[in-house]
């Protein structure tokens, strides 16, 4: 698929125009789902191990979340779950936005744009929804180099891969 300078699409041997393409299910869940919690998972660990903290740890602190404190009794079965745990949430990431961008076809016209705000509400949605129903606890903003790593890894480990492969899938 071609793009003339002013956006619109051109039709090509059977290409159809972006306002009917659709990014494929299994690829754009499977692999933006693996892509983001390889990269957030990788950026939790690296500022684990930064803070002195054992990466075991924090991934019992996520099956927390599930099993309540028993989770850091639990040894590496505790952390595999807290694993398993951080790649569904990664995975419902990217199904969200596999199917927001069946009604927002933009989604996939402009993944950078639609990556960053993704990312961001995704951010939201977990700082300030789903961490504080789990934990019991109402989120404070963090100093600022800890906020600006979260707001970070979320647009560009979570939103940005997740967009730009379901806007590749949608091109194939």
């Amino acid at each position: 698929m071609k793009l003339n300078r002013i956006g619109s699409s051109r039709r090509a041997s059977g290409d159809l125009p972006y306002r009917t393409l659709r990014a494929r299910a299994l690829e754009s869940i499977g692999l933006g789902g693996l892509a983001a919690g390889v990269l957030d998972i990788s950026d939790a660990i690296v500022l684990t191990l930064m803070n002195g903290g054992a990466p075991s740890r924090m991934l019992q602190g996520i099956a927390s979340g599930l099993l309540g404190r028993a989770a850091y009794e639990g040894g590496l079965a505790t952390a595999a779950l807290g694993l398993g745990i951080h790649f569904f949430i990664a995975t419902s990431a990217a199904t969200v936005y596999f199917l927001a961008s069946r009604r927002l076809p933009l989604l996939l016209q402009k993944p950078l744009i639609g990556g960053v705000i993704f990312g961001l509400m995704w951010w939201a949605l977990m700082y300030q929804i789903v961490l504080p129903i789990t934990f019991g606890r109402t989120y404070t903003i963090p100093a600022l180099p800890q906020l600006l790593n979260q707001l970070g890894i979320h647009i560009l480990g979570v939103g940005l891969p997740i967009a730009f492969i379901a806007a590749r899938s949608a091109r194939r």
